[in-house]
């Protein structure tokens, strides 16, 4: 008697795609190994793999450092690749979220720029916020735009307007 082997329910994947897939995976985890290894260690990631990309980071010669980013991209067919790319984009502000914020603190620097009422609002809405030292940084960035210096207070008022709008939750 003859049996007729079922099909799977899914057409089979040409070979083509697998190795799209395959590179595609080993580009994460080349994106891994780029990544400072505070921030890997603070990325949930199977503790193999996190080895693997440890290893990776350690290896100084090109054969040595291909081999075993070939290894990761082999760990990696066992894993969800999903959450990592969620976790990696995070981690290097490609989210959505990320790029609303900072679109967000870019034209609330603009406001703070532009309208002196407008740092007494934010100052009493974040009671945190250090009043005297963001003028400062108010009036130094105007300073700046009108001389046409590099733009250093605008900046640093960037950077203090992201500290006091950090998020309070930790995504994971």
């Amino acid at each position: 008697m003859i049996t007729v082997m079922e099909e799977s329910a899914a057409p089979p994947v040409s070979k083509t795609q697998r190795k799209k897939e395959m590179h595609e995976l080993q580009a994460l985890g080349v994106a891994l190994v780029e990544l400072p290894e505070s921030q890997l260690a603070a990325m949930h990631i199977a503790d193999e793999l996190r080895e693997a990309v440890l290893e990776a980071k350690r290896i100084k010669t090109h054969e040595g450092k291909r081999r075993q980013l070939q290894y990761i991209g082999r760990l990696m067919r066992e894993v969800d690749p999903a959450p990592l790319r969620a976790q990696l984009d995070a981690l290097t502000g490609h989210s959505a979220q990320e790029a609303a914020r900072h679109r967000r603190l870019e034209a609330l620097r603009e406001k703070l720029l532009a309208n002196d009422e407008a740092l007494t609002a934010y100052v009493s809405a974040h009671a945190g916020a250090d009043l005297q030292g963001l003028r400062t940084l108010i009036r130094n960035a105007r300073r700046e735009q009108k001389e046409g210096r590099p733009p250093r207070a605008y900046r640093e008022l960037f950077r203090v307007l992201k500290s006091l709008e950090s998020p309070t939750f930790t995504a994971g």
